[in-house]
């Protein structure tokens, strides 16, 4: 398939073909601006009306198809940047996919930090991660570290490792294999990366900030509320808005209208400081899309 696209003049751009990042990453495309059809059981998916061919590739293979080379653009983890040890320009974090990659010893154990794993059995699908680590730990050490794809958790019961290195995020996988969190390797999310020999810098810029638009939309709203003017300034500390909050004039000469971008998750307190300082008509307002 990827003779299909060595000839075009196209930003190739990769993105997870399936798993837990897969329907986010759908509407991140479509909040940028790329309208795509993808055929049943096809990896390449044409955009339209911007000069972008989509490629749905393995999560754990995108960092290197753009550090590489044959790539321009990718949406992956940064985990997986740091085990594939992919040179690739980080743009942004999309705020998505947080977890921790952390060592999971059984609770019936007596390991209580990674200092008690040095020279011990590791099962990882992250051993560049885990040997680095313990390089570091205590150079020249003897611990073995051996890799497997998945279903990492059950290595230890099956008598393979006295500890593992996985993905946390929230523990739930972790508590019901009788594991407990020991340390933690490295904090990771999803993030937007390029190739750093682009041939498309200009289109790979445009799209950075389409994406950035949009996930700042996703997190924030507009709240509009009436305020009395001589609260003004209590009122631009409780939203000071992106850059300054707006005050349009009001016929009731006591008020003015601001209107100021918060997050989302703020929304509720925020109306109380603001009932509190004698605001009235407050309304939240959901943002699509944004440029700043």
């Amino acid at each position: 398939e990827m003779s299909e696209f060595e000839d075009t003049e196209n930003l190739l751009l990769a993105v997870p073909k399936k798993g837990r990042l897969y329907e986010n990453v759908v509407k991140i495309l479509k909040g940028a601006g790329l309208y795509y059809v993808r055929e049943h059981r096809r990896d390449i998916a044409m955009c339209t009306p911007e000069k972008v061919t989509i490629v749905f590739l393995p999560a754990h293979d995108i960092a290197t198809y753009v550090s590489s080379g044959n790539v321009d653009m990718g949406i992956t983890g940064e985990d997986i940047i740091a085990e594939t040890e992919a040179d690739v320009d980080v743009l942004a974090p999309l705020h998505m996919g947080q977890c921790r990659v952390a060592f999971q010893a059984p609770k019936a154990s007596n390991i209580k930090s990674p200092e008690d794993l040095v020279n011990k059995r590791i099962v990882t699908s992250f051993p560049v991660v885990t040997k680095k680590y313990f390089d570091k730990l205590q150079p020249g050490h003897n611990t073995s570290i051996r890799y497997v794809t998945g279903s990492v958790e059950i290595a230890p019961s099956l008598g393979l490792c006295d500890a593992v290195v996985d993905l946390v995020e929230t523990g739930t996988t972790m508590k019901a294999a009788g594991l407990m969190e020991v340390g933690t390797i490295m904090r990771t999310q999803t993030v937007l990366i390029a190739n750093k020999h682009t041939q498309h810098q200009d289109l790979v810029s445009k799209l950075h900030e389409r994406i950035v638009g949009y996930i700042t939309a996703t997190q924030n709203m507009m709240i509009s509320y009436n305020c009395p003017k001589d609260r003004l300034d209590d009122a631009a500390r409780i939203t000071p808005g992106h850059e300054a909050p707006t005050v349009t004039l009001l016929h009731n000469e006591k008020f003015v209208s601001v209107t100021a971008l918060v997050k989302t998750k703020n929304v509720p307190a925020l109306m109380d400081d603001l009932k509190a300082i004698g605001a009235q008509s407050i309304v939240s307002i959901p943002v699509s899309n944004c440029r700043f």
